[in-house]
């Protein structure tokens, strides 16, 4: 979808947060039948980080938003929005409220997105709408998930993955546009693929609601079928992409950065071949983070600022998928001077 310019947005800075303690591979292949070999070459991953116990996701989303604010040299009670964007909440009814309260951010609304590996991108469209409409001036995002709480660490095929982080980014009004369009998808009927899915206890029978008894459970492990959600990610991510880049008639060619969600590093590769956009131009940290889910998108984007890589005038293309199944592709031209 190709935005209107009612308003513009404009990516003002970001932020992003990990916790320290590293869990190699080779740490890996003591607790699992595995080897920093296996899990390398399979998916790029050398290392993930992983939340202490004392700590909440709370804790790593904060830091990642007041880096944010430092950078934007923006006070907290300058933001008027906040969108949280997790699937590892410390609250089933939402955790934005508790970061709106962690960063003294009085002024802010804030609410949850629940998308996974996808939540950081819808989450910056979601913003764009509403900076577009005039509703709120200065919108922080952030992407945040531990989701090494939730994987079953005897389960070869998913605690490979997964490390904990956050990432943030604030979005201001401009006349000049940062965001040029996007494209999203979902695939409900695919669910099951990428789930942490919720199951009744065996003795939560229709005989408990006969006996006025409310039934009970608890939500299982992540459970991940790994061929399908490869399958489904080098398909659709390239036809999500081409038909954004369609829509606003720019070329692969005049890519700067392709950033994906950092899944699998054979993700990666293959969706960057299906476009023919070079290694060089593809951005890729996730040997030293794992797969973050919802942070994994704005830690890289933060790192691409940090490290200078990104241009006035760059076009970046951001492209998200996971559980839902959901999709989609963000297409960014980065303005350095914001001009009011």
């Amino acid at each position: 979808m190709k935005l209107s310019t009612l308003a513009g947005s404009h990516i003002v800075a970001t932020g992003s947060a990990v916790p320290d303690i590293k869990i190699s591979n080779e740490i890996l292949s003591r607790i699992v039948d595995t080897s920093d070999t296996w899990i390398s070459t399979r998916t790029g991953i050398k290392e993930r980080r992983l939340l202490p116990k004392h700590k909440s996701i709370i804790d790593l989303a904060a830091d990642a938003a007041n880096e944010a604010l430092d950078n934007a040299l923006l006070s907290p009670s300058d933001i008027d929005l906040i969108i949280l964007a997790t699937s590892s909440q410390n609250d089933l009814f939402g955790s934005a409220s508790q970061l709106q309260a962690a960063i003294k951010a009085k002024n802010a609304m804030g609410f949850d997105i629940t998308a996974a590996c996808s939540g950081f991108l819808i989450g910056l469209i979601t913003a764009s709408q509403f900076i577009q409409t005039g509703s709120y001036k200065n919108i922080l995002i952030v992407g945040a998930d531990i989701l090494s709480r939730w994987v079953d660490w005897s389960d070869r095929s998913t605690c490979i993955l997964f490390g904990d982080g956050a990432g943030a980014a604030i979005i201001q009004n401009t006349q000049k546009n940062d965001i040029l369009g996007f494209h999203l998808n979902t695939n409900g009927a695919e669910a099951k693929q990428l789930s942490i899915s919720y199951q009744y206890s065996p003795e939560a029978t229709s005989s408990s609601y006969r006996q006025q008894s409310p039934p009970s459970g608890r939500y299982n492990y992540l459970r991940m079928n790994g061929k399908e959600v490869y399958k489904f990610a080098v398909s659709n991510v390239p036809k999500s992409i081409k038909k954004s880049l369609n829509e606003l008639q720019i070329s692969t060619d005049d890519i700067s950065w392709l950033l994906l969600h950092q899944a699998n590093q054979r993700i990666l590769e293959a969706v960057a071949d299906k476009l023919s956009i070079p290694t060089e131009k593809v951005v890729s940290n996730i040997a030293q983070y794992g797969n973050t889910s919802a942070a994994s998108i704005p830690i890289a984007l933060n790192e691409c600022f940090e490290k200078g890589k990104i241009c006035n005038g760059d076009i970046i293309v951001i492209a998200g998928f996971g559980a839902g199944l959901t999709w989609g592709t963000l297409v960014v031209q980065w303005n350095a001077i914001e001009s009011n």
